[in-house]
């Protein structure tokens, strides 16, 4: 009985330090997507006004001036 108790206390302390990495894992992760958003909203900002066509959207390649004009 004591060695199940034993084992059962083992998976615990497992479990609850897998939990304590998961956490500063997505901990992690969360920092890094916060800091992947502001740098593209900042390049968002940075893109010339005809660069995305002035909707918003990027402008298509047929909108384009030829170089030789």
């Amino acid at each position: 009985m004591d060695e199940r108790i034993l084992r059962l206390e083992e998976k615990i302390a497992y479990l609850e330090r897998h939990i304590v990495e998961q956490d500063r894992a997505m901990l992690e992760l969360t920092e890094q997507v916060e800091r992947l958003r502001a740098a593209l909203l900042a390049l968002r900002e940075r893109l010339p006004e005809s660069a995305t066509g002035g909707g918003g959207e990027p402008a298509s390649p047929a909108d384009e001036r030829p170089p030789h004009y």
